[in-house]
């Protein structure tokens, strides 16, 4: 009897899994790899969740590991959905619900592929699923939690595949090979406050700061690299709170987010944000005080043995050669790769963090096909 990752994405979404909250969604999981011989442990960590399941021996030479969440964004406003956020509807042909995409269906045909794979071929290796319940939150006490677990108790993926939504249009697309690096950069400006009458008479921080954020947003950090776009820096806000029109502010704040690729390190690009920003202070006689908070370095897997296996499984279900990519966001794979070599591949990722995200019932059917075929592959 075959493993139907649908009805397991159903259930899944069926449980309230809001990030920090479990809902039930890992003691579902545990339950149904535990029925199929793997060993769990619940790593939780700082009131989140987590689950390690392994199948074979501990630190055998060849474990396949699979990382994903199941934590999921809030869904907004209730109104605005056409569906029960988690009552799991089909409607033609799709499946309803909060982290139907993102990404209850990728750990739903991943486990659906290893439960499957090791009770009717048990392998000559080892699979190991990493589980977090902290992907879509700070990611402090999740992925990482797993990781320093896995460290701590001799733990080892030899490789690793992590179940993220990667296709932005049909399935089959593309891969993600590596990730930029991403940090948020906080500026406070200090000035004096004073008349706006009489500006001579104050030192005014929203002059500093404009002149501060055009030369960091104006700035060409590089051209792009091998593998990568050229890095972006975006100012998300800029604040004074100042409901009068006759002061000149004390204060201003900003923010700027950064998204950088393998030319950059977060450190120097944090050097280099703090030089600006004294460089201003020395023109306008300000001070500034910049914070900043790095959540990944960027990163990289280079084209090999892992993304070959990956590409000629996806290619061989879907009849499509996937893209190497190292497009979007930051993901967890940010950590594993500290721990092994890592390639990101799922389903389309279209509907994620959205109202009535959906996935195609289809398309989870031919997930699980993929993950198992590259089971089959790993271990021959």
């Amino acid at each position: 009897m075959t493993t139907n990752p649908a009805d397991l994405t159903a259930r899944l979404v069926r449980c309230p899994s809001v990030t920090p909250d479990e809902g039930g969604a890992l003691v579902l999981l545990q339950e149904v790899l535990e029925g199929a011989g793997f060993a769990c442990t619940r790593v939780d960590r700082g009131g989140i969740a987590n689950l390690f399941a392994r199948w074979g021996d501990k630190g055998h030479a060849r474990t396949f590991g699979f990382n994903g969440h199941t934590d999921v964004v809030p869904i907004g406003r209730r109104e605005d959905w056409q569906h029960d956020p988690f009552g799991a509807e089909i409607e033609d042909g799709f499946l309803y619900g909060r982290g139907a995409t993102d990404m209850k269906s990728g750990v739903a045909a991943f486990v659906a592929a290893a439960v499957d794979y090791v009770t009717t071929t048990p392998p000559d290796g080892a699979i190991a699923l990493a589980i977090t319940g902290d992907e879509e939150g700070d990611a402090v006490d999740g992925t990482v939690a797993l990781l320093d677990w896995m460290a701590e108790q001799g733990e080892q993926m030899s490789v690793c595949l992590v179940g993220e939504p990667t296709s932005p249009d049909h399935m089959g697309q593309m891969m993600k090979i590596g990730r930029r690096g991403s940090l948020n950069a906080w500026f406070t400006v200090t000035g004096q406050q004073g008349h706006s009458a009489y500006p001579h008479r104050a030192v005014n921080p929203l002059s500093a700061m404009a002149r501060l954020m055009d030369r960091l947003a104006s700035f060409e950090l590089d051209q792009g690299t091998d593998h990568f776009d050229a890095s972006t820096l975006a100012v998300v806000t800029i604040d004074t709170g100042n409901p009068a029109t006759n002061v000149i502010p004390a204060k201003a704040t900003a923010c700027v987010n950064i998204r950088f690729n393998d030319a950059h390190t977060g450190a120097g690009l944090s050097d280099w944000l703090r030089d600006v920003a004294a460089e201003v202070d020395g023109d306008f006689g300000t001070q500034t005080e910049v914070k900043v908070k790095i959540s990944g370095e960027s990163f990289l897997t280079p084209p090999g043995p892992l993304s070959d296996l990956i590409g000629k499984a996806v290619e061989a279900e879907t009849g499509i050669a996937p893209e190497l990519s190292t497009t979007g966001g930051t993901s967890d794979a940010r950590f594993v790769k500290d721990h092994c070599p890592v390639v990101e591949f799922g389903l389309v990722g279209k509907t994620m963090h959205a109202v009535d995200e959906r996935v195609e019932v289809a398309q989870i059917h031919q997930l699980k096909a993929i993950y198992a075929r590259i089971l089959r592959d790993y271990f021959a």
